[in-house]
């Protein structure tokens, strides 16, 4: 009996997609970039299920690629072109908010729960889910676990690693392990949910989640910013965190390419300040004290920022409709990116000391690779992540072939990647690795890093089916099943 009858007799018919037509969604990322081949896409619906389908797959010796909101910039949910016997997991079925503890402050979710749900779940009970991304419509929970999406929060809340305090997962072997605990102590060995968190779907199936919720701010204060250069923003920066210390839940940078780019491409949003200016902060406090009192505190901070000549123009906004425009800006640069041409997209991370001279570096070296291109920077300023973007027009990669592409692709993130590394900085701060950067990892890596994830890999995984091709360094890959 072949797996694909054996997955509909174990799912259903409805649950398995196979043709070109069907699966189309799953064999290509958001940006239609990247295309893959796989046999068939699987939708399991309960932890049971997905634990079946490992164990199916492992004994068809078929490759499985886990796919949850399939939002990832690094091809890391796109099955290969070269494994067309691959087995899609897709969690798209599992989204049950399982439980809320609200005196622990903690929610169990199926790990297909899209990112928006939760946090609107824990609002419900007053509770907050702090992880906030663009891609928060449509990203799953699982997704974000496995590849610890960053977002605009880390500054005050940490990255989705901070925010998990269990998981339960399917094993290669198809065993699962429920280690769902809703602690915040619990020193008995190992803490595994750990290998999991950033593993990208090598090491397991990530099915469900013990979330950490927090206190749900009732005060908000938002101002965006207007400032000459990044030194600037870092300046303010300093004087909010010295006066507004945990208060300080957002603090984001774009260029005015960036700002521009989202003005012309995405409906609806508009400019928070009428001139034209070259860097652009939107700043956030956000609390449980009186409203007022917080607006005051960033009045009082911007006020002396700029007597000191650190800004040059701001707003404060005026109502929470005007806070949700502003947010609405700085949520739109993916589409507006995707409109607007090719972007090269990087994503390093270095000591926010280094920031100023990573964006002025690394301007400096994707010009020697693609001269007068433009670039975009968008910026977590709080936590020294730049979304650094060199990009080419539309007519420009299209005259060039799919290896030129590529060829430029890769000089252009290893010409800004080397900045990164040489400031203290790494090559992925939020974004993962996928397919995209497992060269960046091989380049920047030290071997006994990369050996000793080899030795996990090897430890979960021996026939090495799970996810093939992503986050390590090239290793002998599975062949494979024809399609049937």
């Amino acid at each position: 009996m072949n797996v694909l009858r054996q997955l509909t007799g174990l799912l259903g018919e409805d649950a398995v997609l196979r043709g070109s037509e069907d699966m189309a969604g799953h064999l290509t990322d958001w940006r239609g970039r990247y295309r893959g081949r796989a046999q068939c896409v699987a939708l399991p619906s309960d932890t049971g299920q997905v634990a079946g389908v490992v164990r199916l797959c492992r004994e068809a010796g078929a490759p499985i690629v886990v796919q949850g909101g399939n939002t990832s910039l690094c091809e890391g949910a796109v099955p290969r072109d070269d494994l067309p016997g691959t087995v899609v997991v897709s969690l798209a079925r599992m989204r049950r908010i399982r439980s809320v503890d609200v005196a622990n402050n903690s929610m169990v979710v199926d790990a297909g729960c899209v990112l928006a749900a939760i946090q609107e779940a824990a609002a419900a009970h007053d509770r907050l889910y702090p992880v906030s991304l663009g891609a928060e419509g449509s990203c799953q929970i699982g997704g974000n676990i496995a590849t610890n999406a960053g977002g605009t929060g880390v500054l005050r809340y940490g990255n989705t690693r901070e925010n998990v305090l269990g998981l339960e997962v399917v094993l290669p072997d198809g065993r699962i392990w429920s280690g769902l605990y809703g602690l915040r102590k619990n020193n008995t060995g190992f803490d595994l949910k750990h290998l999991f968190i950033g593993s990208e779907g090598t090491l397991g199936v990530i099915t469900g989640a013990t979330l950490k919720l927090h206190p749900l701010p009732t005060a908000r204060a938002m101002a965006w910013l207007a400032v000459d250069s990044p030194q600037a923003a870092l300046a303010v920066l300093a004087r909010l965190q010295r006066r507004c210390s945990a208060a300080l839940s957002a603090y984001e940078l774009m260029n005015d390419v960036q700002l521009n780019i989202v003005l012309q491409h995405v409906s609806g949003r508009r400019a928070p300040l009428h001139a034209s200016h070259p860097w652009h902060v939107l700043v956030e406090l956000s609390d449980t004290c009186d409203e007022a009192e917080l607006a005051a505190a960033l009045q009082e901070v911007l006020e002396a920022a700029s007597e000191d000549g650190e800004l040059i123009d701001a707003a404060l906004a005026a109502s929470g409709q005007q806070q949700a425009d502003w947010w609405a800006v700085r949520h739109g640069v993916s589409e507006g990116n995707k409109k607007a041409g090719i972007g090269i997209n990087t994503d390093p991370a270095v000591p926010l000391s280094a920031v100023p001279a990573f964006i002025e570096q690394a301007t400096e070296a994707a010009h020697r690779v693609l001269p007068g291109a433009p670039v975009i920077v968008v910026a977590h300023l709080g936590d020294g992540n730049v979304h650094f973007i060199p990009q080419a027009s539309f007519e420009q990669w299209r005259a060039l072939t799919p290896d030129q592409q590529d060829g430029l692709a890769h000089a252009v993130k290893q010409a800004v990647n080397e900045v990164a590394h040489a400031l203290g900085g790494t090559f992925s701060a939020e974004h993962g690795i996928g397919q995209v950067l497992t060269d960046e990892m091989a380049l920047f890596k030290p071997p006994v890093e990369i050996d000793l994830m080899h030795a996990v890999k090897r430890a979960f995984d021996p026939q090495q089916l799970f996810n093939p091709g992503r986050l390590l360094p090239a290793t002998s890959l599975p062949k494979g099943i024809p399609n049937d």
